[in-house]
């Protein structure tokens, strides 16, 4: 029987790659990056078989999809932000397994559900970026999803909750990740070099901090009633469907887990980004 056996809310932010590969960036995000080897040795430590990446860069309009490729191979540049992060080649196993054990479970409780294994279709940024690192010279599988950006929480938590099966019906070692952002409230284009390191506006860092303090203190009820009201006015990446995944996955309400701050809470761009363990 397959298991979550790693679970963690992480950040993508492209000034991760700036500061790996540009001289005059070097180490700006160097705490991001030792968040991820906490990561890297977490899931070498668990035996991890397949990352699967909730990816707030793969945005869909109708449906549920995964990536069910056998291998992920290319090269890529980010069209959003081609100054940033750019030439980054890539290659990992698939899962396509583990997918279609997904898809059979979303399929019988009647949910929209595809697979895709085109040759040409590639990965994002939000699974290619922490991969990088945490992937790096492990071989793991990885099997991304995307996020759709006109669906609820509710329906989120519902396929999290399928997800789960799919991997208890697998054989597999998962490791279940949400990628994406606290506050997504980008700094307007006449400020974007001036706010590298900053968070857009003093409610979102505010609301930002306040949830991390219900993480912290495991008020994980309180927060899932929030989450649908934070997303829309903290400007939540995809709507933070990442995140109800997570929970949905993870149990929702009746988990009951505890966090470890791999990196502490940072602004980027203007969004909120942080690194954190979510015990399973």
């Amino acid at each position: 029987m397959g298991k979550i056996v790693q679970a963690a809310k992480i950040t993508h932010v492209p000034s991760i790659w700036m500061s790996h590969t540009m001289p005059e960036h070097k180490g700006i995000r160097q705490f991001a990056i030792d968040g991820y080897t906490r990561l890297r040795q977490d899931a070498i430590d668990r035996e991890v078989e397949t990352f699967l990446i909730f990816d707030t860069h793969w945005i869909t309009n109708q449906g549920f999809h995964l990536n069910a490729k056998d291998h992920h191979k290319g090269r890529f540049i980010s069209h959003e932000l081609p100054h940033m992060l750019a030439d980054m080649e890539f290659d990992y196993r698939g899962d396509s397994e583990l997918a279609h054990s997904i898809l059979d479970v979303m399929r019988e409780r009647g949910e929209r559900a595809l697979g895709h294994a085109q040759p040409d279709l590639g990965m994002e940024y939000g699974t290619l970026l922490p991969m990088h690192f945490i992937n790096e010279g492990l071989n793991i599988r990885v099997l991304p999803i995307a996020v759709n950006q006109f669906s609820s929480i509710e329906e989120n938590r519902v396929w999290g909750e399928a997800i789960a099966e799919g991997i208890r019906r697998s054989e597999r070692n998962v490791s279940v990740l949400a990628s994406g952002s606290f506050s997504h409230d980008f700094t307007p284009n006449t400020r974007s070099a001036e706010g590298l390191n900053s968070v857009n506006g003093e409610f979102n860092k505010q609301m930002d901090l306040r949830v991390l303090d219900m993480w912290k203190a495991g008020e994980w009820s309180a927060f899932l009633d929030l989450l649908p009201d934070y997303a829309a006015k903290c400007a939540g990446e995809c709507a933070m469907n990442d995140t109800a995944l997570l929970f949905g996955a993870l149990g929702w309400k009746d988990y009951k887990g505890e966090i470890d701050i791999y990196t502490e809470y940072f602004g980027s761009s203007g969004t909120g980004q942080a690194n954190i363990s979510l015990s399973v």
